[in-house]
Parts: C-alpha cells; structure tokens; sequence
C-alpha cells in the first residue's frame, strides 16, 4: 500500500510537470512542431483547466508521509500550472480596466451596458444558434444571412463576416456563435464564401467580397438592413481580404473594418515568414498570389491593406494575441501605427497572452473583451 502510494504522489508530480509545460503556451508562441490550437485551450479555456493541479494538490497533500519531496514537487508544478493558466483571465482583467477610455477617445461614446470583462462570465455557457437563410450571391458563392434580434433597430446595420483559412481552406461557418451574438445585440450578419487559392488567385476574393456587398445593397430592402451602413469584419486571411476591400473600395457605405490577427502587409509577411514555419507562410502567399513579390508584386501590393490606406479610410478596430505563431502581431501594430499617423480614428487591442483564434469562446478572456471592443466600435460608428 505504501508502495503504491508513492507512485501515485510521483505520478502526480509527472503530471503536474506536463501541465505546467503546456500552460507554458500562456506566456510562449507555441513551437513550428506544437499544434497552436493547443494555445486556445490554455488561453480561452484555462481557468477551467485550473481546476485540476487544484484537484491534483488536494490529492498530494494526505499522502505527503510517503513521499516528501514527491508532495513538494507536486505543489510547486501545480501552483506553477494554477498561475499560468489564470494569467489570461488575471491580464484580461486588467486590460477591461482601460479599454472603454481607449475605444471612447478612438470612437467616441457607446451606450454599452455589460462589463468589458466579469469572472463569473468565465464559466458562462454557450448560447444556443439561432437559425439563419442562405442566400445565394453570385454563381457558387453563398452567404449566412443572421437578421437581428426582434426588437432591433429597422432597418438594421449589417456585419459582413469573411472567414479565415490561409486562404486556400476553412469556410463561413467558422465560429457562428459570434454571428448569433452579433445579431441578438440587433446587428445583421452576413458570413460569405469566397473563391479559394490555389485554384483562385487573388484579387477573386476581394471581387467575390464586393460581389457579396453588391448583392446586400441590392437586396437590402427585402433583408431588413440598411445598405449605406455595412461594417467588414474577417479573422487571419479574411481579416486581409476585409482589410484590402474596406481600405481599397472607396465605398462610404462601409463604415468601419474589423481585422482579427490579419495580415495587413503581405511584402513584410513574404519577407519575414519562413518555410518551415507552423503554416508554411511563404507557400500559402504562393499559391494565393501567384508567385514571390519579386514575380506577382502587383498582387501582393493589392492584397496589402496598408498600401491602401489613406485619410478617408473607414474606421478600424485591430485585434491581436502577441503570440500568435501563424500572423505576426507586428502586422496590427504597423498598420495601427499607420491608421494613427493618418488621423483615421482606430483601437489597437493587443492581448498579451493570446494565440491565433483567441476568440473562440465568447466566454473567455480573449472572447469577452472581444465582443466588448466589437460591439462599442459598432454601437459608435453605426449610430
């Protein structure tokens, strides 16, 4: 008994041991070799993985007389574990404290009744979906269309979501929750499909996207939203393609633009990004532009959002982890810097502890000051 004891007290430690490494992914880019996703589930969901080095410690504890050093070792990794797995939701608070100032003097006042982040939202559930239409909007391409919530404002403003999936993959349906949530604080939201590489080259998506925005216009009447009052929101390669549109369409009707750790310089990301990264970046920007910026510098100028902008660009709203391995976050910080330099009224919210996709659950750290910071941005610009 005794002897089993002990095994069990070390068999804690070990584990403890590999939870603290994989909350690691809380304070480090995850390695080329380590699946980002991982980042996700320690960033987004952490605090409820923080429940087990408690379970683990309480399980060390009473068997401390068989192994000392075991019990110890267990307690420092788990506490180890406790601390880097609350990091985000400890950082999130803290960042809530100075993000209604910053999207206020960036956008002006919203009248925004939740929290930019509460604790017990953390072990919130997830909100059933709401059924939505397909429409058809050019031959192939469909899009999701989510009418607002009853109640809403007639006709309503509309969100053009634009999927991310390194452009040759993912599609509309990514993350519908957010969609949902969108049109139950009274938006419209329309995911579309666009064409992928490496059978469509760039500009086909940015034509789809315009497409797709034609198609809501024409419609507007019969969908209940106002055609001059549209906000383009996309995440990874669709926050490129919302991006190089909202900054390149010279469309007052858009009113602002969202990017989610989006690729905002495509000549910088070819530049910085390497072969054997989590990715392969370089062969990805191939593909979908048709070569090297020395071959196809026409399309990666195109595909650039910051070689569009310009004084009268809409409104942005950046967000970004500064760790995520897949898009550098210094692409959100040039192109802020840039916005800034111009005079276009924009927020930057850069999470330190977040991967790519750090809005995936609504509920966590990244997810709640998300939808705070989207939902002010709307409210302000689509008044």
């Amino acid at each position: 008994m005794a002897a089993f004891a002990t095994m069990a007290v070390w068999f804690l430690f070990f584990i403890g041991l590999l939870l603290a490494a994989l909350a690691l992914l809380n304070v480090f880019p995850a390695p080329a070799w380590l699946d980002w996703r991982l980042g996700v589930l320690t960033g987004e969901y952490g605090h409820w993985l923080a429940l087990v080095p408690l379970a683990f410690a309480a399980l060390a504890w009473p068997l401390r007389a068989h192994s000392v050093a075991a019990t110890f070792g267990t307690l420092i990794t788990t506490g180890l574990a406790l601390g880097l797995l609350l990091r985000p939701a400890i950082e999130a608070a803290l960042l809530a404290r100075t993000l209604p100032g910053e999207l206020a003097r960036a956008f002006g006042r919203a009248d925004i009744r939740a929290a930019p982040f509460s604790f017990r939202q953390l072990m919130g559930r997830r909100p059933p979906l709401a059924p939505f239409r397909t429409f058809t909007f050019a031959p192939g391409l469909e899009l999701d269309f989510h009418a607002p919530a009853d109640g809403a404002e007639k006709p309503a403003p509309c969100v053009i979501v634009i999927h991310g999936g390194g452009w040759n993959g993912g599609d509309r349906t990514q993350v519908p929750q957010l969609n949902h949530w969108l049109a139950q604080r009274g938006f419209a939201v329309a995911a579309i499909s666009y064409r992928l590489a490496p059978a469509f080259l760039w500009p086909a998506p940015r034509d789809d996207t315009l497409l797709a925005i034609a198609f809501l216009k024409a419609h507007a009447s019969e969908m209940g939203i106002d055609p001059e009052r549209l906000v383009l929101l996309g995440r990874s390669a669709g926050g490129q393609i919302a991006e190089a549109v909202g900054y390149g369409a010279n469309d007052p009707a858009i009113r602002g633009v969202v990017g989610l750790y989006a690729p905002s310089d495509l000549n910088f990301g070819y530049a910085h990004a390497r072969e054997d990264d989590a990715i392969g970046s370089p062969q990805l920007m191939r593909q979908f532009l048709g070569g090297t910026p020395a071959t196809a510098r026409a399309n990666y100028d195109s595909a650039s959002a910051m070689e569009h902008v310009n004084r009268h660009s809409p409104p942005t709203l950046l967000l970004h982890g500064q760790l995520d391995p897949l898009v550098w976050h210094r692409h959100s910080v040039r192109l802020s810097a840039q916005l800034a330099g111009l005079g276009v009224p924009c927020a930057f919210v850069s999470l330190p502890w977040a991967t790519h996709g750090f809005e995936y659950n609504l509920n966590g750290p990244g997810g709640q000051l998300t939808t705070f910071a989207l939902e002010w941005f709307l409210r302000a610009r689509l008044k």
